[in-house]
């Protein structure tokens, strides 16, 4: 079996098979490509530069985005389109922690206000900057604050029993509502420019080589860990009761379950997994702006999972680093046309691929295994 086949059969395993081959592959590329950064010289072919690494764990972070949205719509049937929020508030976490390591290296000076705070005529630092300042205590919040905006929001919405489009168009409204909110400079969080400008994480210089490295290794190695533990709760009796609710939520709940309990908290585990992997886009891109809760972002990731293959996990992985990838390099060369392009690839694998690029190499390899025995057979006779 070669590497593409190694891959693709991820999303097709059985229940119980090994996780591994997926965490081989993307370990083996990690090391490699940090390799070639750090200890090949620049002029090497063989050379990964510093804005590739940057851009390949930004691709990581989207991958972790698109398998939190796979988790609940491939897992449960919730099409959601607000994960961009959860994904901005994290990344709006972490961009207050690095706010506050800048201190007195900011245009204006001041040790203890922003730069944005001190144009603004703020007196002080608002109450819920407070503690910010500490790793620790940011790192709770990532998950704290959009883990209680999706127990909320999910319980409200579950126990109501809104489903379906409705439901749909609820997510959205979340997130344009967000959105709305913190364009607002009065909010105290950057306004429209958002937060940028960091300096260092945990004292290491976020410009250096070294450190643009360990992030994008730790932003596979956050993806790898996520992507086990997903397979091994979506394999659980938790995960089988969550498909059987996807498949038939009268008759899961007739039988005595409470389904919205189970829903419920696999979008709060969906909603963490977004949440951190926004906190891990910001100090790799630099800047986190009102602009990420943008609903059309959260239109792109579901595009993401549909192209790779939604309900498998791996084919959301798939779908978010090549349908990236691919607005990488058109965007560059028809940057007005991307988004119509974008549709229509959407269009096209709703049309003809339902099943994503996951679901088109099952479906060969199928074929194949049907018709050896036919083959065997012929040669028999």
């Amino acid at each position: 079996m070669n590497l593409i086949e190694k891959i693709f059969s991820i999303g097709r395993e059985q229940p119980g098979s090994s996780t591994m081959p997926f965490v081989v592959i993307l370990g083996a590329l990690t090391i490699l490509a940090s390799m070639a950064n750090l200890l090949l010289p620049v002029d090497s072919a063989l050379h990964v530069s510093t804005y590739s690494i940057t851009l390949l764990g930004k691709y990581l972070c989207y991958a972790m985005l698109a398998l939190a949205v796979d988790i609940i719509w491939g897992y449960c049937g919730i099409l959601s389109l607000g994960h961009g929020a959860f994904f901005a508030l994290g990344g709006y976490a972490m961009g207050m922690y690095l706010m506050r390591q800048i201190g007195d290296r900011g245009v204006y000076g001041n040790p203890d206000l922003p730069d944005f705070m001190v144009f603004l005529n703020w007196a002080e630092v608002p109450w819920y900057w407070q503690g910010m300042d500490q790793f620790w205590f940011a790192m709770i919040m990532v998950l704290l604050i959009p883990g209680i905006l999706a127990f909320v929001f999910g319980w409200l919405a579950f126990r109501s029993r809104v489903t379906g489009v409705y439901l749909s168009i609820m997510t959205q409204a979340l997130t344009y509502a967000l959105m709305l909110a913190f364009f607002r400079n009065e909010m105290g969080f950057g306004g429209n420019n958002g937060l940028t400008d960091f300096k260092d994480i945990l004292g290491f210089d976020l410009q250096s080589d070294t450190t643009r490295v360990v992030l994008f290794m730790i932003t596979a190695l956050m993806l790898a860990l996520i992507f086990i533990t997903s397979k091994f709760i979506l394999r659980s009796r938790f995960g089988k009761v969550v498909v059987a609710i996807r498949d038939g939520e009268s008759r899961a709940r007739f039988i005595g379950y409470h389904t919205e309990r189970y829903k419920v908290w696999l979008f709060v585990y969906s909603a963490m997994i977004a949440a951190v992997a926004g906190a891990l886009y910001v100090p790799q891109v630099g800047i986190i702006n009102p602009g990420e809760f943008s609903p059309i972002n959260s239109i792109e990731i579901v595009v993401w999972v549909a192209v790779g293959g939604r309900g498998t996990l791996i084919g959301a992985v798939i779908g978010a680093l090549l349908v990236n990838y691919a607005k990488t390099r058109f965007t560059a060369i028809m940057p007005e046309g991307w988004l119509f392009a974008l549709g229509a690839l959407f269009v096209l694998v709703t049309l003809f691929l339902p099943k994503g690029l996951v679901g088109l190499f099952g479906q060969r390899k199928s074929k194949q295994a049907d018709t050896k025995p036919e083959l065997k057979q012929e040669g028999n006779t």
